[in-house]
């Protein structure tokens, strides 16, 4: 009997499926707007969020966990520029726009972006 699992594996093992999204969440951090498939955007949202949660404690801890997975320069981007403008917001701190299907392969496209 198939039972319901959490997340989506996008035909990937576990090594590179997390890196995948890890550089998803680099991209949205250093552009903070990008264009991707809408089930990446649908998994890699809830990811960020928690990372600018970590980020607006701004602690020696949390500013450990995010070096390990967003690197030294990113990290500072997100305490310094991000964490700051959402200090009185409690959550949501992604959008999601569906734009309609690539031509190639007709996926489904979204932009993911943080909001202003």
């Amino acid at each position: 009997m198939k039972k319901r699992v959490k997340g989506r594996t996008f035909g990937r093992k576990r090594d590179p499926r997390k890196a995948l999204l890890v550089s998803v969440a680099r991209a949205l951090v250093i552009a903070e707007r990008i264009q991707t498939t809408e089930a990446k955007a649908k998994e890699v949202a809830p990811l960020v969020e928690k990372m600018i949660t970590k980020a607006k404690k701004g602690d020696l801890h949390a500013r450990r966990q995010l070096i390990s997975i967003l690197g030294v320069a990113n990290t500072k981007k997100l305490i310094e520029e991000i964490a700051p403008r959402y200090k009185d917001r409690a959550g949501g701190y992604t959008s999601i726009v569906k734009i309609g299907k690539r031509n190639s392969d007709s996926a489904s496209m979204a932009v993911l972006s943080l909001v202003i």
